[in-house]
């Protein structure tokens, strides 16, 4: 049936096509519904502009499309690693450890079990080719109890934490620089940070080709950055400043526990390394984009990570990077004055906002699958008619970020982060091993030697319970209690499918609002 043009119609002729979803249950799964509000005839007819992109003619399905070549795939990855985490980690990670030569063994490590972890979900992406990436893995494995767990800790924790930590972290080297002879105001870190949150939601919400020429523009500026920082270590190195790098393993810490935290700040200043499966449906060439992105990533990130460590111990003492809370900047001034100085506040401020960028661009495709699956509520799951970019889902963890850019405590929304992160993390380790018995027939375009993901779940183990019985955490507690929580939601709305009164009209009144449509199919490979 020929689907008439969304774009000039009435609010009653809207309404009256959203009546077929008032009846829809907030926990129903829309796969495979047909879209009732489809795009303008002039898109259909080819002209949309060229930052918006091409979409599928009239009578096509409205879905997500193939726009994510492996230039914006690399970029994806490492614009999300590298962001705030190389900036703000290296002192965390350092006083924890007590020494230069375990700090660098704990870096590198970081970038050994990442790279490890990222070849497992190279093999989950390439078996099971649908965005979502853990959420997927786990309905595939496990079913829908735990990938619903997923979701919900992710969704309403998570991902909306990370783009929170990265804005403030944006917004305290910006403020800083403007700030030179006293202590930034909070609230000014918190509004600005607020505010690049609501800026990068608008640039994902508007163009998926717009948010990934900014990723791949920010990707390259910060690449640029670090090249700086590391000319400037070799330089430093050459004219024989190796005193602070020759004090090895002295003060190195004994504790498990405080070199498992270690590993959380430097896994935080990693992570971003299964981005790219989260997108995997708007990946073009998958089964040869997805292997090939992160090859080249993650070792390009580690290489930099390590360069970039030992240019800082180039330069500073360790006594002097602990005492600083913008290490990158220090660095700049010591090496080249009040130029070096600027030159690294604009390069943290480059990184950071491409990483905040990209982290939103991956979990408005989580929160979307997430509702797809009937995880979520339905209006989630739909696309803006017009411009094929998941604003809804997009619009929802921007709301939450902004309000976790409230406490503005760093520090504790890293740990908070890690612990959380690596309960999934080695839940798809998990799920690997399980399918390679329950799934042995399933086709594997690429395949992984079975020890990897079973180290990586030892160590997922490991960086999970290492902390609880060294150095318990009241974050470790709240963030079992909200995984906990989930239950709640979980057995009437997704098991029961109990619908709350009033969502069928609530759905309609944001669909029309935002100019969204729900989704038909998994477009083609």
């Amino acid at each position: 049936m020929e689907n008439p043009a969304f774009v000039g119609d009435t609010e009653n002729q809207l309404k009256e096509r959203g009546k077929g979803h008032e009846g829809i249950s907030s926990s129903q799964s829309v796969r495979g519904r047909g879209s009732s509000l489809p795009r303008s005839e002039s898109q259909a007819e080819g002209k949309c502009t060229s930052v918006e992109g091409g979409g599928p003619t009239t009578n096509d399905a409205i879905n997500l499309e193939r726009r994510v070549g492996l230039l914006s795939g690399v970029a994806l990855i490492v614009g999300t690693m590298i962001g705030s985490g190389i900036f703000v980690s290296p002192k965390g990670l350092l006083e924890r450890t007590g020494s230069v030569a375990l700090s660098l063994i704990v870096w590198a490590s970081c970038g050994i079990l990442s790279l490890l972890g990222a070849l497992c979900y190279v093999e989950l992406g390439c078996m099971i080719p649908s965005s979502g990436a853990e959420h997927t893995y786990f309905m595939t494995a496990f079913g829908h109890l735990p990938a619903f767990l997923f979701a919900w800790v992710s969704i309403i924790l998570l991902k909306p934490a990370m783009l929170a930590i990265i804005c403030l972290s944006f917004s305290k080297y910006l403020v800083e620089a403007f700030a030179t002879n006293c202590e930034p105001p909070l609230m000014a870190i918190q509004l600005l940070g607020a505010l690049t949150i609501v800026l990068i939601t608008f640039i994902n919400s508007y163009s998926v080709n717009l948010a990934t020429k900014v990723q791949n523009i920010f990707t390259a500026a910060k690449l640029l950055a670090i090249l700086i920082i590391v000319i400037g270590g070799v330089v430093k190195l050459a004219q024989g400043n190796t005193q602070y790098l020759a004090t090895g393993f002295k003060g190195s810490t004994s504790s498990l526990g405080d070199i498992a935290t270690a590993f959380y700040s430097g896994l935080w200043a990693y992570d971003g390394w299964n981005n790219l499966n989260y997108v995997t449906e708007e990946l073009k060439k998958p089964y040869t984009n997805l292997p090939r992105a992160i090859i080249i990533g993650l070792p390009l990130v580690t290489v930099c990570y390590l360069l970039v460590n030992v240019s800082y111990l180039a330069v500073m003492s360790q006594e002097e990077l602990l005492a600083s809370e913008t290490v990158a900047v220090l660095f700049g001034n010591q090496l080249m004055g009040r130029a070096g100085e600027g030159i690294m506040i604009f390069a943290v401020v480059m990184s950071t906002f491409g990483a905040a960028n990209g982290s939103s661009f991956t979990a408005g495709r989580l929160c979307f699958v997430a509702a797809r699956e009937g995880h979520m509520v339905d209006v989630l799951s739909y696309v803006h008619a017009k411009k094929l970019t998941p604003s809804p889902a997009l619009l929802f963890n921007a709301s939450i970020a902004l309000l976790m850019v409230i406490p503005s405590d760093i520090g504790s929304l890293i740990d908070f982060f890690s612990f959380t992160a690596w309960i999934f993390y080695g839940g798809a380790m998990a799920a690997l091993i399980i399918m390679r018995y329950t799934m042995k027939d399933a086709p594997r375009p690429y395949k992984v030697p079975i020890f990897i993901p079973i180290l990586v779940l030892i160590i997922s183990v490991y960086l999970v319970v290492g902390p609880i019985i060294d150095s318990p955490q009241i974050e470790y507690l709240y963030a079992s209690l909200f995984i906990v929580a989930g239950l709640f939601f979980y057995f009437p709305f997704v098991y029961m499918k109990k619908s709350i009164p009033g969502m069928g009209h609530l759905t309609t009144f944001f669909q029309l609002l935002l100019q969204v449509v729900p989704t038909n199919t998994m477009p083609d490979a």
